[in-house]
């Protein structure tokens, strides 16, 4: 009964999500009237900035109601605290959405929220303690993903399929209905924030996935068979996530730039840098998600050795220094220094004459004699001077250019062939003839 409740919930979750985001979608793209430059956003803006929370109310609405209905039993304490929990974060992002808060106050939201999952889930203090650090820390990696199209969604998809998986491997379907449920949210909303995104994830939909991922992961962990390698298996998962927080903080203290301050030094931003289109991009980190997914599955299933979780693990250390040699920053722009020649010309003063400009001047005379030569070499030779006009002819009229040179008979001269010697030679040549 369970399990038909749980499949039921993610069905019904796909469709809400559907239905949700094709409504939210249709208001954001309908014609609005852009407002004035330094006033609020367009209210289609807000709307596309958050669409995240259709996703949200999707899959909390399924959860929720297969809770009432019984789905989750054995279990529904813990269940219940999780989607509390991943609702409170949810609410915080979705005011940070429409106006910033500070880091401080996030994470104290989020703390708050991981404290509570993790007592209605009836850990010891010292399993809490860990088990509220990972939340809060997975929760802000997860979200750190959502800075292109399609990224946080695919490879959130990845890791809810591989914690479904986990959760129907160690017995307990209970701890499987939020996996499910956000497997199926997720995957009706990635149609709409795929490249170009019509609707974005936002700090809603993010810190909700992040969150709801790694409570799911601790809570998996801590209800574990004895005999399986939970403690290596789960945390595997979100590799890549960690993988990218990773990436930042490093680049981030090599630049002596603050970690905090978002920019465009994410794994997404540095394939872009390396002409991988933004779907290309986004298809390629899902895919690097899915081999640890898919490796700490199968050991925690007990159908690998927990050794082979080296393997990915050493893929993604060589993935990040391999991505820390992608320039992310620009070098900054600074000012040409300023010479002598360039302070002389700004004061208006001639500049004085160097040695390579009068060999530049020099230089210009052979250059005019070796045209000239080549010039009557080819046969074009002086201008013929214009005769006298013959009496009674009429002047050119201003505008016309100068008149055609006559004999004195009236008749147009015209002037000798070309013979490629210069035009002494030829008179000689001529005198030498007659």
């Amino acid at each position: 009964m369970n399990v038909l409740g749980i499949i039921a919930s993610g069905v019904a979750a796909l469709f809400i999500t559907v239905a949700l985001a094709k409504s939210a979608r249709r208001v954001a793209l309908r014609p609005h009237i852009p407002n004035e430059p330094g006033g609020p956003a367009p209210r289609a803006e807000v709307l596309r900035r958050t669409g995240g929370a259709t996703a949200v109310l999707a899959v909390g609405t399924a959860t929720g109601v297969a809770l009432w209905l019984g789905a989750a039993d054995g279990a529904a304490g813990s269940v219940g605290g999780l989607l509390a929990g991943a609702g409170i974060v949810a609410v915080l992002g979705l005011v940070h959405d429409l106006k910033p808060l500070w880091t401080a106050l996030r994470l104290g939201a989020q703390t708050a929220a991981a404290i509570l999952v993790v007592c209605l889930a009836g850990l010891s203090p010292a399993a809490g303690v860990l088990a509220a650090l990972w939340i809060v820390l997975v929760t802000n990696a997860f979200a750190l993903l959502d800075h292109a199209d399609g990224l946080l969604t695919a490879v959130g998809l990845v890791t809810a399929a591989g914690l479904l998986a986990c959760a129907l491997v160690g017995g307990d379907p209970a701890l499987a209905l939020l996996p499910t449920t956000l497997v199926a949210g997720l995957a009706g909303f990635l149609l709409h924030t795929w490249h170009p995104a019509r609707l974005r994830l936002g700090a809603t939909g993010a810190q909700f996935t992040g969150f709801a991922l790694a409570a799911s992961g601790a809570l998996i962990l801590a209800a574990a068979p004895s005999g399986r390698a939970a403690w290596a298996a789960l945390p595997a998962l979100a590799t890549v996530a960690l993988a990218d927080s990773a990436l930042v903080l490093i680049s981030r203290r090599r630049a002596a730039r603050s970690p905090l301050r978002d920019t465009d030094d994410h794994i997404a931003h540095r394939l872009r840098r390396v002409r991988v289109t933004v779907p290309g991009a986004a298809v390629l980190t899902a895919l690097w998600a899915a081999v640890p997914v898919a490796t700490g599955t199968l050991v925690y299933a007990e159908l690998l050795h927990p050794a082979f979780l080296l393997l990915p693990l050493a893929g993604t250390a060589a993935a990040v220094f391999a991505l820390l040699r992608i320039p992310a920053y620009g070098s900054p722009r600074t000012a040409p220094p300023r010479t002598g020649s360039s302070h002389t010309a700004s004061s208006g003063a001639a500049p004085p004459r160097t040695g390579s400009s009068r060999t530049a001047s020099s230089g210009a005379a052979p250059s005019r004699t070796a045209a000239a030569r080549r010039a009557q070499a080819s046969g074009v030779g002086p201008a013929i001077p214009a005769a006298a006009s013959a009496p009674g002819a009429k002047a050119s009229a201003p505008g016309q250019g100068a008149p055609a040179a006559r004999t004195a008979a009236g008749h147009p001269t015209v002037p000798p062939p070309p013979t490629g010697r210069p035009p002494a030679e030829a008179a000689t040549a001529a005198a030498e003839r007659g």
